[in-house]
């Protein structure tokens, strides 16, 4: 038996700016791809289906937001607040898009057939995904400006 370790595929150039509403800041996936660490095996229409989930979630939370902003007379998200919010707004869609493409990679079997090893991989590859989707709750937090804990008595 022989095993050929391969490189990862290569990036691909047909990677494009996914559509977005225009207030928001605009989404280039090869920026999403390095800020993520993609590499080739992420396909451009994959990562472009991922942003484009990744952005209406996003400015689904954020539709409140973005009309009382609307109301102040703030043209986009770059003018509101202190300069960072279009920073805080690709955060979270990078860590939506790391999440969701974690949880839709976790099953393709490359793990190996040894229950205690497999299982062990399973639960990093699940605090992996909470990891992104804290950032996320994170990010949106930081841009609503609110705090990061919420804390219900019981």
């Amino acid at each position: 038996m022989s095993f050929v370790a391969t490189a990862n595929p290569p990036i691909g150039a047909e990677d494009a700016q996914v559509e977005n509403d225009p207030w928001f800041p605009a989404i280039e996936a090869p920026k999403v791809r390095e800020a993520c660490l993609l590499d080739g095996t992420v396909t451009a229409a994959r990562l472009a289906e991922v942003i484009a989930g990744a952005i209406d979630a996003v400015n689904a939370e954020l539709r409140t937001y973005k009309a009382d902003q609307l109301a102040l007379g703030v043209e986009s998200l770059g003018a509101a607040g202190d300069g960072r919010q279009a920073g805080r707004y690709l955060r979270a869609i990078h860590a939506h898009v790391q999440a969701d493409l974690a949880e839709a990679y976790r099953e393709i079997d490359t793990t190996p057939h040894n229950d205690s090893k497999t299982e062990r991989i399973r639960e990093r590859i699940e605090a992996k995904v909470d990891e992104h989707r804290r950032k996320l709750r994170w990010a949106i937090s930081d841009l609503l400006g609110r705090p990061r804990t919420t804390v219900d008595l019981i």
